[in-house]
């Protein structure tokens, strides 16, 4: 929203563009300081670091630096995938793959009632306070999650890589994929996978932005979609994911998914609207948050310390911003 208000919706592709410019640069970032202090302070650190970066991002915007709006919305792109997919490389690294079926629907639900609980403060706060002042709530938020993560790993031990990892000294182990189709797979995979997601989401933008004009106006409508689409997440993890990686192979469950998203988009094509745009996202979002998410988190499990804390990395964190770029990219030429 707070891009939108400086830049337009129409250029969004741009801050999407320095997202993944950032992300890149945080992921090596975080490879090196993976290599030196492990993963359980590299957790430690890059959540607070995030925490500090959103503080100064409110502070600059509070001097009236616009180019800020821009920063934000990188910072944004980069830091949310690369301390989510931290914590999934613990759960993947602590969890049997019998109890990840089980429980990863449950995982992710927890997860969705924290966005629930975000998205109606968003709500409620939103025109009170300004969307400025929600930066800074962002910004306190990591500090207690980045003390819930410490509390795991000491409760649930810390992986440790083997002695050929550990003589690797490298920052993303990018040499993997050259060794393992299995990885290339599942990285191709992401990257189709965000190629719709991107799609949906600038269309979105567009029409929420003709729609709602005013800025506060438009945060709290954010905040009430947040709500619902998290909602609807929270059902799927809790009900229908459990029950559908116990007893369905994934090899049936993904091949679906995708047809429920080309339906949408045709939705959306043929009558752009908030309803029909609104719909597109929320089934991508939660299918994306639930069943998909879930199931694709088992795929890491029989891997390598690098694998799961690197290569999962690239794939979780790049592999969607690139697919992003890659298609505003492609529309940017036609």
């Amino acid at each position: 929203s707070l891009y939108i208000e400086i830049y337009k919706a129409n250029r969004l592709p741009y801050a999407m563009l320095a997202g993944a410019i950032f992300t890149i640069i945080f992921l090596y970032g975080y490879g090196w300081v993976l290599t030196w202090a492990g993963p359980r302070r590299t957790l430690l650190f890059t959540s607070l670091f995030s925490s500090l970066a959103i503080a100064a991002c409110y502070f600059s915007l509070q001097h009236g630096i616009k180019l800020t709006a821009g920063v934000v919305y990188a910072v944004r792109e980069a830091y949310i995938v690369v301390v989510i997919e931290q914590y999934w490389s613990f759960i993947n690294s602590t969890l049997r793959e019998k109890q990840a079926r089980r429980l990863n629907g449950f995982i992710c639900g927890v997860g969705s009632l924290g966005a629930i609980a975000g998205g109606y403060a968003v709500r409620r706060l939103a025109e009170p306070i300004g969307t400025e002042a929600l930066l800074l709530l962002a910004a306190a938020s990591l500090v207690p999650a980045a003390v819930c993560s410490e509390l795991a790993y000491l409760r649930g031990s810390e992986p440790i890589p083997s002695a050929k990892e550990k003589e690797r000294k490298t920052s993303l182990a990018m040499s993997l994929f050259m060794e393992s189709s299995y990885l290339r797979r599942i990285g191709l995979l992401i990257f189709l996978t965000q190629l719709i997601s991107t799609m949906v989401d600038l269309r979105l933008s567009t029409i929420v932005e003709q729609a709602l004009p005013v800025m506060d106006e438009r945060t709290s409508f954010y905040g009430t979609f947040s709500m619902i689409y998290n909602s609807s997440s929270a059902a799927l993890q809790f009900v229908i994911t459990p029950l559908l990686l116990s007893f369905i192979s994934l090899r049936f469950i993904h091949p679906a998914i995708p047809v429920i998203h080309i339906a949408a988009a045709i939705a959306v094509i043929a009558k752009p609207s908030l309803f029909t745009g609104g719909l597109a996202y929320v089934l991508f979002k939660s299918i994306d948050y639930s069943i998909f998410r879930a199931g694709k988190e088992i795929f890491y499990m029989p891997l390598s310390f690098d694998s799961r804390y690197r290569a999962k990395e690239v794939i979780d964190a790049f592999g969607y911003r690139a697919s992003t770029v890659s298609y505003t990219h492609l529309r940017a030429t036609r």
